[in-house]
């Protein structure tokens, strides 16, 4: 999966949903949860333009794929159940949140582990 591609379709999306809240939502939710429903662009937009920047690290191969699914999917679970739930004020969606805190937080791991291990092979005249 090529990250600049997917991190461009994250990115619109994510302008999207920004613009839609900024917009579309102001009158129809309480202020709590457009509050909620910012997290979520916010989150989102922040690991679209991580998805971008995978592109041009030295990373592993392996850490690329684990650190772009893992965005993708901290985007789809944490900003995506924000999203539902400011629009639905359903409380239990909560639940799903965490699971996309968590991968996101495995994407970060595995660009820190893919950039260390890459280390080892750049050239010696590189830092």
């Amino acid at each position: 999966m090529n990250s600049t591609r997917l991190g461009a379709v994250m990115a619109f999306l994510g302008v999207a949903a920004g613009a839609f809240g900024a917009h579309g939502l102001r009158s129809r939710v309480d202020a709590a949860l457009l509050v909620v429903f910012e997290t979520g662009v916010r989150y989102h937009l922040v690991h679209a333009l991580a998805l971008l920047v995978l592109a041009a690290l030295p990373l592993t191969p392996r850490s690329m794929r684990v650190a772009t699914w893992a965005f993708l999917t901290g985007i789809v679970l944490f900003s995506g159940s924000l999203y539902v739930l400011a629009l639905t004020n359903e409380k239990s969606l909560g639940a799903i949140t965490p699971f996309g805190g968590t991968a996101f937080l495995i994407g970060w791991i595995a660009v820190a582990v893919g950039a260390k291990q890459n280390r080892g092979r750049a050239s010696p005249s590189g830092p």
